[in-house]
């Protein structure tokens, strides 16, 4: 396994290039690919891939590459796009469908922010607008965790218990630009991994059937209810591929969240993405002034781990969520989740939300130096602030 100094967009075009191949003595790899800013640099180096079986198929838009995937899927081919921002949401209504149809494509989104004005920074709406879609979603802190995100969302999205698209998000510039060290696996491992795909509901020549026809109320809802249960299995079967994973590459991938000082911690800042590295700094230099501050980074919004966090919050008496996004007169989304998870679970949690880093602003030390400062001194919570302070 080679360690690579590689930026974000590397790391995630390697993942889905060398997933691609790893099918190729099944129904190979087919992937629809439109540019955007940020990930372009992505569906550019899959498209210089040289694969055995299969090729990426430029198409005029982002609905239409997502298309590809659907129709490439559905006869077998591992299948992959990326996009951002307002491409991302050009292609919701085939973003549904992939889950409906359920459908194991990986979707790799640079969050960027939706524009107008046209902003080309990071802010997680883009994803978060597909929170109601029948889509896992992992939100990464690291090129190594996109990379490794993305080889474990192909086998889970694969397995016959879930079947269901699969979205790894990495920060515009912040991850999608910026070079780390990366283990970039041989593709002998990758094969080893990722078995043959072998969907079951895969188009058949031979023995014809009706995909996506008028479905009466009734059946349609058991269809949801089928999805629903599958969404459910998610963090069994997840657990399963990160064992395979360690074992394989050794090392781990990591849980939905990961807990920092949580354990007799009063004070817990909740966050995901990027913005989880400069408050673990802040988090170090506070237990060492003797403060019982710690964080939780969440890296799995869907499904989300509802009783699992609330219970790493059991000492906390206020919890402070950062938002890299916010949905308009409501704001932050991490902190709407997680405010209705501690409903009838920890009603005498404070939790306060806090709009950090939207449409791309740097959350600084100092800035979450100050949100922890107000969230130490509040004896209430209040609507969710803007940057960690009231204006």
């Amino acid at each position: 396994m080679a360690l690579e100094v590689v930026t974000g967009n590397h790391a995630a075009g390697y993942a889905l290039s060398v997933a691609g191949e790893a099918n190729r003595n099944a129904r190979g790899v087919c992937a629809g690919a439109y540019p955007i800013t940020p990930q372009t640099e992505i569906i550019e180096f899959a498209s210089r891939f040289k694969f055995t079986k299969g090729k990426i198929v430029p198409v005029e838009s982002e609905h239409s590459a997502m298309g590809v995937c659907i129709g490439a899927s559905m006869t077998g081919a591992r299948s992959f796009t990326a996009s951002s921002a307002n491409g991302l949401s050009y292609m919701t209504e085939n973003i549904f469908t992939a889950g409906y149809y359920r459908l194991p494509i990986v979707l790799a989104c640079v969050n960027r922010t939706m524009g107008p004005p046209w902003n080309i920074w990071a802010d997680q709406g883009d994803a978060l607008l597909m929170r109601d879609a029948a889509l896992i979603q992992f939100f990464c802190e690291t090129n190594q965790e996109v990379l490794d995100s993305i080889l474990l969302g192909f086998r889970l999205a694969e397995d016959h218990r879930i079947l269901m698209p699969v979205m790894v998000s990495l920060d515009a510039f912040i991850l999608s630009h910026t070079l780390m060290n990366t283990e970039l696996p041989e593709q002998e491992l990758v094969d080893k991994y990722l078995p043959d795909l072998d969907l079951p509901h895969q188009l058949d020549y031979e023995n014809p059937f009706c995909v996506g026809g008028l479905a009466w109320p009734q059946e349609t809802l058991s269809m949801r209810v089928d999805t629903d249960e599958a969404m459910q299995r998610v963090p069994q079967v997840y657990e399963e591929c990160r064992a395979e994973f360690k074992k394989i590459f050794g090392r781990d991938v990591g849980g939905f969240f990961t807990p920092f000082e949580t354990e007799d911690a009063e004070i817990i800042l909740l966050t995901s993405g990027t913005i989880s590295t400069s408050v673990r700094e802040v988090v170090k230099a506070r237990r060492a002034a003797g403060e019982k501050v710690g964080m939780i980074k969440v890296r799995t919004f869907r499904p989300f781990p509802e009783q699992e966090l609330i219970d790493c919050c059991r000492s906390a008496k206020k919890v402070g969520v950062l938002d890299r996004n916010c949905a308009a007169g409501l704001g932050g989304i991490f902190w709407h989740d997680f405010r209705a998870a501690a409903h009838g679970r920890r009603d005498d949690l404070l939790i306060q939300g806090y709009l950090t880093g939207v449409c791309g602003g740097d959350v600084t030390p100092d800035l979450i130096e100050k949100t922890i400062d107000d969230l130490k001194k509040r004896k209430t919570a209040d609507r969710p602030l803007w940057k960690g302070i009231d204006v």
